[in-house]
């Protein structure tokens, strides 16, 4: 069985507020979603750590083309995850489904991806060990984190030891709420039981605004969002009869930038 590789992550303790901090080499990240190929491009650009890869803003994010997945890996020089998601809905799949997602994982692999997103649930709300650990061993050398499928379990606890023994490298969660902001109490837990074994990502409505105050009030590290606009269309002629809107989920490059320099100063501020 692969096991992650945690050597390099060690614990900080801070003492004032009795709080555990995942610390790798004090060095904060940031993840961004990449929903098209310039959001990719200008969230690297803006300091951006790794790119989560998927399309369907609408549906929380799905598996992205082939080729989308070959551009983000031709242009992009951080680490770079794809989403391994075939349909929007719940995390219940049908064989089909786990056929597609498991030759998905191999495009990744086949493309030279650092790692994939993804997560599947049983019918009571617990991790899918059997499959799960199936698309961890296509995967394999590429890592692997366990997605907001999380947010969707009956016993969070138990699913973390669960995710853990499969050999994750994280989770990203909100922290079984709508926003991570809600749920600051339940990720610090989680964090202080992975115990160095596993990385808890905070994630879901995380802006500049907050993304602080999360890492601060949970001890997490590795923070993720979206940092997306609606951008309008350019088109100069549209189309009056029809009641659709032609506007585009991207990236906002200045929001992206300025978490990315709140985690430098907070790196910076672990380390003394």
């Amino acid at each position: 069985m692969r096991r992650v590789n945690c050597v390099s992550y060690f614990s900080g303790f801070d003492y004032d507020n009795n709080l555990k901090i995942q610390v790798n080499n004090m060095n904060c990240k940031l993840e961004i979603i990449g929903f098209n190929i310039e959001s990719c491009i200008a969230a690297q650009e803006a300091g951006a750590n790794r790119i989560e890869l998927c399309v369907g803003p609408g549906e929380g994010g799905t598996t992205p083309s082939y080729a989308f997945i070959k551009a983000a890996r031709e242009k992009l020089q951080i680490d770079l995850y794809v989403m391994i998601r075939p349909r929007g809905g719940d995390f219940l799949y049908s064989d089909n489904d786990f056929e597609i997602m498991k030759n998905d994982v191999a495009i990744c692999k086949e493309l030279g991806c650092n790692g994939i997103v993804t997560g599947i649930l049983t019918a009571d709300g617990k991790v899918d060990k059997n499959r799960c650990r199936q698309l961890i061993e296509i995967a394999y050398p590429l890592e692997a984190t366990f997605h907001r499928a999380f947010d969707r379990v009956a016993d969070p606890f138990e699913a973390l030891e669960d995710i853990i023994e499969l050999g994750f490298e994280r989770i990203l969660t909100s922290g079984l709420k709508s926003k991570a902001m809600d749920s600051l109490d339940l990720l610090s837990k989680l964090i202080t039981q992975s115990d160095e074994r596993i990385i808890i990502m905070p994630g879901s409505s995380v802006t500049a605004e907050n993304i602080i105050t999360i890492a601060e009030s949970t001890g997490a590290t590795e923070l993720h969002s979206s940092a997306t606009f609606s951008e309008e269309s350019k088109m100069e002629y549209k189309n009056a009869e029809i009641n659709e809107t032609l506007n585009h989920v991207t990236v906002n490059k200045e929001a992206v930038k300025k978490m990315a320099d709140l985690l430098k100063d907070y790196s910076l501020k672990l380390e003394k």
